[in-house]
C-alpha cells in the first residue's frame, strides 16, 4: 500500500492518502479544497488514479474539495450514508467495507462529534476524523454533538483496538502527525485513564468553546460536497471561507 499524510494549515486539517500498488488506484480521505490542486499532484505524481474521496463526517471549519476533484478527474465521492447526501456516489455503511483493490477500508460509525461521524480501519491503521484527536476529542456542542455518545464512541470501539494500532486524526493544532491507541488510552486528558462518562460529559459541557466562524458557511458547502457558497465574504474567498482560530477539537 501507498500512504502519504498531507496537511492543509489554515484549517490545520490532514488528509490521507492511500494507494493500490496492483490497480494503480488511489483514494484520498478528508480532502480540503484550497488544497485540491496540490493532492491531485501527489496522486499523479506516484502514477495513480485517483478513484475516490472519503469523508468521515460533515465538516464545520473547512470545506471538500470532493465535487471539484470528481469534476476534475471522475473520482467518486463517498461519504456516511446516514447523512442521505444526493451528492454523494458511495453511502458508506458501519461494518461494510469500502474496497479498491488490494485496500478496504473498514468503516466505523463514531457518533458524538457528530450524529453521523465515521472513522475507517485498515492495516493497523485508525484514520479516526475529529472523534478522537491526538490527546484531545471534537467537540460535541454542534451538529447533534453528543458527549455520551462519543464517550461510548471512542472508549468502546476505538479504544479496542491493539494498543499498537496507529491514530491519525482529521486534526491538529500542535504540529503532530501520529498517536497510537495505547498512547491515547494512557495520555489522553479528556478520554484516557479511568475517566468516567459523567466526568467526561461534565467536562465537554464546561468547555465554552468560541462558535465556530466557518460554520454558517461550511455547511452548506459540505452538503453540497463541496460548494463554494456565494456570500462567503471576500477576504475569505481564497480558502473558500476557511478559518485559522477557531478549533474544532
Amino acid at each position: 500500500m501507498i500512504f502519504k499524510q498531507l496537511f492543509e494549515p489554515v484549517s490545520s486539517t490532514y488528509t490521507y492518502l492511500l494507494g493500490c500498488e496492483q490497480t494503480g488506484q488511489a483514494l484520498l480521505i478528508d480532502p480540503v479544497l484550497p488544497a485540491w490542486e496540490r493532492d491531485l499532484a501527489e496522486v499523479n505524481a506516484l502514477g495513480l488514479t485517483l478513484a475516490y474521496t472519503v469523508e468521515t463526517h460533515i465538516h464545520a471549519d473547512h470545506i471538500t474539495s470532493a465535487k471539484k476533484l470528481k469534476e476534475t478527474v471522475g473520482s467518486k465521492i463517498a461519504g456516511p450514508a446516514l447523512d442521505q447526501l444526493p451528492c454523494t456516489d458511495v453511502g458508506i455503511v458501519d461494518g461494510v467495507p469500502l474496497a479498491m483493490g488490494s485496500i478496504e477500508l473498514a468503516p466505523l460509525h463514531t457518533p458524538g462529534h457528530t450524529d453521523n461521524h465515521f472513522a475507517y480501519f485498515h492495516a493497523g491503521r485508525l484514520y479516526t476524523g475529529d472523534a478522537l484527536l491526538i490527546e484531545a476529542c471534537g467537540r460535541t456542542d454542534f451538529q447533534s454533538g453528543d458527549a455520551a455518545a462519543l464517550y461510548h464512541s471512542v472508549r468502546g470501539t476505538l479504544f479496542a483496538y491493539d494498543d499498537d494500532t496507529l491514530v491519525y486524526p482529521a486534526h491538529d493544532y500542535e504540529q503532530r502527525r501520529v498517536s497510537s491507541i495505547g498512547q491515547e488510552k494512557a495520555r489522553n486528558p479528556r478520554l484516557g485513564g479511568d475517566r468516567t462518562l459523567e466526568d467526561f460529559v461534565r467536562l465537554m459541557g464546561e468547555l465554552k468553546l468560541a462558535y465556530p466562524k466557518f460554520i454558517d458557511y461550511a455547511l452548506p458547502g459540505n452538503r453540497g460536497c463541496g460548494l463554494c457558497p456565494p456570500d462567503v465574504p471576500a477576504h475569505l474567498q481564497q480558502y473558500c471561507g476557511q478559518i485559522a482560530e477557531s478549533r474544532q477539537g
